[in-house]
């Protein structure tokens, strides 16, 4: 997109927010129902991409993402990698060292739409190609597993879209948006369809660039143990509060700047750097034979 269509999407967005009602950030951080002042809360986001994901080229590392996860005071995430378990050993332990709890997950994509998946392996992810394959990895995990429908009214990305309601047995939860202003903000279908089904609504970054992380997440109050199994049993039962406020300006333009052209030059610019990488290897090959 160039330069001049961006500004007219931009100030598009501002007039449409002008023009109609924002949910606030106040009526956002609701809670599904009362609990006592005297609870510790702490933050939770599912939903996180960072350098490691195989398809969305990105510039900061999980270790980085997990000193600002530190400073800001999360106590569980989920890195979900696009098509690919997030399982180094190494940040597990780091995060555990910080007090965070990392559940190891990915963003599957099953016939065109994604899928959030936690508490998944590796080899349970190679073995899903549609729903019928997650019904039945859900069927024999059972309670310990959680599954998320992403941005599922969101027209960029793979959502899911009106497919969700035929689907809605393969969810325990529906994802709350980051990406949203006045009314331009999707998430009401998905708010209608969460509270017709009696799925949680669990709000999250999705973050692709560091600054992204922090502004939108969930907070649940603190389990006895902060376990994996005590924290889906919480997010499916409640209490909940969803924090996410309202796009500013700023944020739409980085978001429209990132997703239409810094990040198209990034996968250009490794694009020709590993082309040429297969060149010298080949030279080299070519060399060591003659």
């Amino acid at each position: 997109m160039g330069s001049g269509k961006l500004l007219l999407v931009i100030v598009l967005l501002l007039v449409l927010d002008l023009g109609g009602f924002s949910i606030t950030s106040t009526s956002m951080s609701t809670s599904m129902s009362t609990s006592t002042t005297a609870e510790e809360w702490i933050k939770v986001d599912l939903h996180i991409h960072t350098l490691e994901d195989p398809k969305d080229v990105l510039d900061y590392s999980a270790h980085q993402l997990l000193e600002r996860a530190k400073a800001l005071g999360f106590g569980v995430l989920a890195i979900t990698l696009h098509d690919a378990v997030f399982d180094r050993a190494e940040v597990f332990a780091d995060a555990a060292s910080m007090g965070i709890l990392l559940v190891p997950a990915a963003e599957v994509r099953l016939r065109g739409a994604d899928v959030i998946v936690l508490n998944v392996t590796a080899e349970e992810l190679a073995e899903l190609t549609d729903f019928d394959d997650l019904r039945r990895l859900r069927a024999r995990r059972g309670k310990s597993i959680f599954t998320i429908a992403p941005h599922p009214f969101y027209v960029l990305g793979a959502s899911i879209g009106e497919k969700i309601v035929d689907l809605i047995d393969c969810f325990d939860a529906i994802e709350l948006c980051h990406f949203h202003k006045g009314i331009l903000n999707p998430n009401r279908r998905a708010m209608e369809v969460a509270a017709r089904f009696g799925k949680p609504l669990i709000a999250t970054s999705d973050a692709h660039q560091l600054h992204a992380f922090g502004r939108h997440y969930t907070s649940i109050p603190r389990p006895a143990a902060l376990t994996v199994e005590n924290v889906f049993t919480t997010l499916r039962r409640g209490p909940l509060r969803r924090t996410s406020p309202p796009a500013s300006i700023v944020d739409l333009v980085s978001a429209f700047y990132f997703i239409f052209v810094a990040h198209p030059y990034r996968v250009r610019r490794q694009g020709r750097s590993a082309l040429v990488g297969q060149a010298e290897d080949a030279s080299l090959e070519s060399k060591t034979q003659t």
